[in-house]
């Protein structure tokens, strides 16, 4: 499958890099933001994108502007929340009649709640997280979730269950508390990056199996 490079202009001059993915018969198209200390185009990006892809779901990975310009310092939020649209709009041209959907990893995943929270991302039937970073590592809290509240459209947390980025038992309360609106899968001894300790038998690709199945069958139930 090839892999297409895109442009996607932020307005005033500023645009990022993207990479559209779209294997034949694809069922879905996600927007895929990355991680705060990786870009779009790190293995575990291109593990997700072409994961999906063998699952037939189209993606559209993106880089925000803090990491095109290789700046060590994460957009603040309103800039951030305006690659996730203009990558939202790139997709929902290239998806066409396709379903689809928004999210991302960590970062990328609480950027694109944000923007849906404020502002709904045209288009978008729901939201598909890949380990949502409820709290900064040592910091357990919710504050991080308050926004989600506002989102209107259904929501996939994808989570390792000893991530220490999201404290299992105020992950399962704020799932809880969003209701039917919210679906929580956990990959079990999974961290942050869903690596498995060797003692539990399991491997880390055995997990992302489990995680690209979810998160393809979730897609479809909701198109």
């Amino acid at each position: 499958m090839a892999v297409e490079a895109v442009t996607i202009s932020l307005g005033e001059g500023r645009q990022v890099s993207g990479l559209w993915l779209r294997p034949e018969g694809a069922r879905a198209a996600l927007v895929l933001a990355h991680g705060a200390g990786v870009g779009m185009t790190h293995k575990s990006m291109a593990a997700l994108a072409e994961g999906l892809a063998k699952r037939k779901i189209a993606t559209l990975r993106f880089n925000f502007l803090y990491m095109e310009k290789k700046s060590g310092r994460p957009d603040a939020p309103p800039l951030a929340h305006r690659a996730v649209r203009a990558a939202v709009a790139e997709a929902g041209k290239r998806a066409g009649k396709m379903p689809l959907f928004a999210g991302g990893r960590s970062f990328g995943g609480r950027m694109t709640s944000q923007a849906q929270a404020l502002e709904p991302l045209p288009k978008v039937r729901g939201l598909v997280f890949f380990a949502y970073p409820l709290h900064p590592a040592g910091k357990p809290g919710i504050e991080r979730a308050e926004h989600l509240r506002e989102v209107k459209v259904p929501m996939l947390f994808l989570q390792g269950s000893h991530d220490p980025l999201a404290e299992l038992a105020l992950l399962q309360k704020t799932v809880m508390g969003l209701k039917s609106l919210a679906t929580l899968k956990l990959a079990e001894d999974a961290d942050h990056s869903f690596h498995v300790p060797a003692r539990t038998g399991r491997k880390d690709a055995d997990v992302m199996d489990e995680i690209l199945d979810t998160a393809r069958d979730w897609m479809i139930e909701h198109a």
